[in-house]
């Protein structure tokens, strides 16, 4: 039981690791071509599973991204949960920000997703930097 929490925790922290590196914004741009899969799929396709996939997916990084930010000091499924949390309250912070100035449809909810990944990559850019030096 205790080695099968460890190889999940060990699966969990390489892969955040892999994702706060974000080498040549790789994980930047996977993000934002959820975006536009998400896009697509809520204007054309309109397939759940499509939408449910690209979401997770788009979450986890974001999430991860912004649970390295903030929460750095906590272990690794904190940080992931956490990261979760404030991702949503980011994205409800800019959703009422945009539908209060304007009516909130499919293309403005694509560009809440925009922002809300730009604030989230920054983020984690100046984090990485400030740990450089």
């Amino acid at each position: 039981m205790l080695a099968i929490k460890i190889k999940q925790t060990l699966r969990l922290g390489s892969v955040e690791k892999s994702v706060v590196q974000n080498k040549n914004f790789l994980y930047t741009i996977v993000s934002y071509s959820l975006i536009l899969v998400i896009f697509v799929n809520l204007i054309c396709l309109q397939f759940p599973l499509i939408g449910l996939i690209a979401s997770v997916i788009y979450f986890l990084i974001n999430a991860v991204f912004l649970g390295n930010t903030f929460f750095e000091k906590e272990n690794a499924f904190f940080r992931l949960m956490l990261g979760v949390l404030l991702f949503i309250m980011l994205l409800g912070a800019v959703g009422w920000l945009i539908m209060t100035i304007y009516n909130l449809d499919v293309l403005r909810f694509t560009l809440v997703l925009i922002i809300t990944t730009t604030l989230s990559s920054i983020l984690n850019r100046r984090k990485k930097h400030n740990d450089a030096t």
